[in-house]
């Protein structure tokens, strides 16, 4: 499904969320390379947030450039069909296999700043993500495998813990949001 499809009828979470769609159909109609990285200065990256089927833990991976835990996810690159993406990330960075996609709306929207940084010893300029994330539910019982090019380690973390283990300290309010807008989800359907 192409994001402009997925924009049409998200209702945004917050003022972040309300200026960051209003940005995101902005570079929609401003730029034709947006699933690429071919342009340099935003493109569209896809996360799974994957809670465990009891919603008591969230599937994280150890990434290589940042150096601390978060969910895992990648580039579009090129692909439309974001959902596809999201479940490709998934089993690509963590090795699961049986995960469900809950619904097909999407979980957040955000324009996330990338640091200027080395990247298969290339250096990448800072850029924005525009990222899209869907809630996905992961059986905890499944065997996991790191993707050693992208990460270090995969694990599943108790929500109220991921603060200890995240060190990007940008981005814990926006695992904080993801954390309160799939509980409120997922207790609307129980």
């Amino acid at each position: 499904m192409k994001l402009k499809e997925l924009l049409r009828d998200y209702e945004p979470w917050d003022m972040q969320e309300q200026k960051d769609k209003k940005e995101i159909l902005l570079c929609l109609e401003t730029y034709a390379d947006l699933y690429t990285r071919n342009n340099a200065c935003v493109h569209i990256t896809v996360s799974p947030w994957i809670v465990n089927a009891d919603n008591s833990k969230v599937l994280m991976v150890h990434h290589n450039i940042y150096r601390s835990w978060g969910w895992c996810g990648g580039h579009a690159d090129g692909d439309a069909d974001l959902l596809h993406v999201a479940l490709k990330e998934a089993y690509e960075e963590t090795g699961i296999q049986n995960l469900h996609l809950y619904g097909s709306d999407m979980l957040s929207v955000d324009i996330l700043p990338v640091k200027e940084h080395m990247r298969k010893g290339k250096l990448v300029k800072a850029h924005k993500h525009i990222n899209i994330t869907f809630l996905c539910i992961g059986d905890e019982q499944q065997r996991l495998r790191a993707c050693p090019k992208e990460n270090s380690g995969v694990l599943w973390i108790a929500k109220e813990d991921i603060d200890m283990y995240v060190t990007e300290e940008a981005m814990r309010p926006l695992y904080r949001k993801l954390i309160e807008k799939s509980d409120r989800i997922l207790r609307r359907s129980s």
